[in-house]
């Protein structure tokens, strides 16, 4: 297949509108598993989705123009799944598993449609809400992370000519292949693609993806944009995320329904998926919290992805919490994915070979690193710490806490509320760069 000329296509955007999401599927795979679980038990619960800007330094309403913000997120409520994508989500096998997604669910879905959005702008930002049926607003995540992404990264290079395009691009490449010799030289090693949130563009995740393929090999096991997965012949990524234990807690009626919401989550993800599927993510209030109170019939899943603590530390963590429930971590599985670099893939993968079994998912330092690429010195094209959560459900102010208090999202006083209830152990505050 021909490979797209990106500084080319960068500097011929002359059109009127180029639709940045183009299909449905440009989104995480973690996405439309949990669509079907909410679908099927949870279709009358409400949750609106916030824009968070955790580098506050950068004024996204001084970089991104409104009008063409609000261009690209129409364009993306005009988008429907196509008979082909419903043809390959229902045919397809994922995890090992023939037809994941439930006939009626996928009937559901051929006619789904994103939702309205509100935005105005506030001392530099943009304030962006996605309000409604959480099993419509719960898909506007990442399109619209994508989105203002890439609209900074368009913004950011509209002065360059074409030369100087070639140039950026070739740096870029340079430097990405350059890690990928890296991580080829690491045995046994295994590498997905995680970066469609906060990509610099869809073009640019796509030739990461491609080179990754080529790259790697076999150590190359996929990726969780569904899209480039159906694309490229590779198997889809990705189980679930913060926001099933925010809701649910979100909706709690007491302090006891609020400790168990994490466990809650579980049993219904267990009810829809099995096997591979089983990971836990532990630290949406705090991992030590989470294994303190943890039934034991969770060490009989498959891992955990440990996110927001140091990778080696979490890791540990969770390695002596297995021991003690008398589980052989070296049958078990750790997924890495917090704002991994080639350095702290290579040192996790080095502390852990022989321990664990180890997968990482490489996501915005694999599909957004610029910097120093650039042939005129700027900051704009260099990766900013964006995110999507949930605020409220049904209402309910929704929190989450992290292992890393600068990662927190919610009102200041809920926030005080949870970690009254889960407690402040293991939370360690580090800077938070993607």
């Amino acid at each position: 297949m021909a490979r797209t000329d990106i500084a080319r296509r960068v500097y011929n955007h002359t059109w009127k509108l180029d639709p940045i999401v183009r299909s449905l599927l440009d989104t995480d795979f973690y996405k439309l598993l949990m669509l079907q679980m909410i679908w099927g038990m949870y279709p009358k619960v409400d949750a609106t989705f916030t824009l968070i800007n955790r580098t506050t330094s950068v004024r996204l309403a001084d970089e991104i123009d409104e009008g063409e913000l609000r261009e690209q997120l129409d364009h993306a409520r005009t988008l429907r799944f196509t008979k082909k994508e419903m043809i390959w989500l229902g045919g397809n096998t994922f995890y090992g598993r023939k037809q994941i997604f439930e006939p009626e669910f996928l009937a559901w879905l051929e006619d789904f449609r994103l939702p309205d959005y509100e935005l105005t702008k506030h001392d530099g930002q943009y304030e962006l809400s996605f309000p409604g049926p959480w099993m419509y607003t719960t898909l506007w995540e990442i399109p619209a992370l994508a989105i203002i992404n890439e609209l900074r990264s368009r913004a950011a290079m509209r002065s360059f000519g074409q030369f100087a395009l070639d140039v950026l691009y070739a740096r870029a490449k340079a430097k990405m292949w350059a890690k990928t010799e890296r991580l080829k030289a690491l045995p046994g090693i295994r590498i997905s693609d995680f970066g469609t949130r906060r990509r610099h563009s869809f073009l640019w995740q796509r030739w990461c993806v491609e080179a990754l393929k080529e790259g790697i090999g076999e150590a190359f096991t996929g990726t969780s944009n569904v899209l480039l997965a159906m694309d490229n012949d590779l198997e889809a990524l990705g189980t679930n995320a913060h926001e099933l234990p925010m809701v649910f807690a979100a909706l709690a009626n007491s302090v006891e329904e609020l400790r168990q919401a994490p466990y809650k989550v579980l049993q219904d993800w267990q009810r829809y998926y099995g096997g591979n599927l089983l990971i836990v993510l532990p630290d949406t209030f705090g991992t030590s919290a989470f294994l303190r109170d943890a039934p034991d019939w969770i060490a009989d899943w498959t891992g955990f992805r440990p996110d927001s603590a140091p990778p080696i530390e979490g890791g540990e963590k969770i390695l002596s919490w297995w021991r003690e429930k008398g589980k052989d971590p070296k049958q078990k599985l750790l997924i890495f994915s917090d704002g991994l670099e080639v350095e702290t893939i290579e040192e996790t993968y080095k502390h852990f070979r022989g321990k664990v079994r180890m997968s990482f998912g490489w996501g915005t330092n694999l599909t957004n690193d610029f910097e120093g690429c650039a042939p005129t010195e700027t900051n704009s094209l260099d990766a900013i710490s964006l995110v999507c959560k949930v605020s409220e459900a049904n209402g309910r102010p929704a929190v989450k806490l992290s292992d890393n208090p600068a990662k927190s999202t919610g009102d200041e006083k809920e926030i005080k509320r949870y970690l009254r209830i889960f407690g402040e152990k293991g939370r360690v505050e580090q800077l938070v760069k993607v």
